[in-house]
């Protein structure tokens, strides 16, 4: 199976869709944020390893015992994607923090900043043109 084929990349939505709802719905550590999301996963061709790429909502602290808490649960969500999907092998998950949504957040805040300062340059301008 090449890498980007297209069994891969339905696998890869599935895998995604699925922990996405394990995540959210079924395990109960309180050292998981709520505010916790799958962003995207990658299933290695072979189905034994997947790369899960999660982003958290909070501070440095808060995404630490994120991972910390998804880390101690591997077998239970191994065995609920294992119950889900219907793979010839279920892949070992290895959870990554995704900075790329708070990145998001941070440009945006940026950019209404740099916006909210246009129009008083602009008054400033016409003021001394005055």
């Amino acid at each position: 199976m090449r890498k980007k084929s297209i069994k891969n990349i339905k696998v890869n939505e599935e895998v995604l869709h699925v922990l996405s709802n394990i995540i959210r719905g079924d395990i109960k550590d309180p050292r998981i944020n709520e505010f916790t999301s799958v962003v995207s996963c990658e299933v290695a061709p072979d189905l034994k390893t997947c790369k899960a790429y999660i982003s958290v909502l909070g501070d440095e602290e808060s995404q630490s015992k994120t991972l910390e808490g998804l880390n101690s649960a591997k077998g239970y969500i191994k065995n609920k994607l294992a119950k889900e999907i219907n793979l010839r092998n279920t892949p070992e998950i290895t959870f990554i923090i995704d900075q790329s949504i708070e990145y998001g957040v941070r440009m945006s805040h940026l950019i209404d900043e740099v916006n909210a300062a246009i129009p008083e340059r602009n008054e400033e301008t016409e003021d001394e043109d005055n």
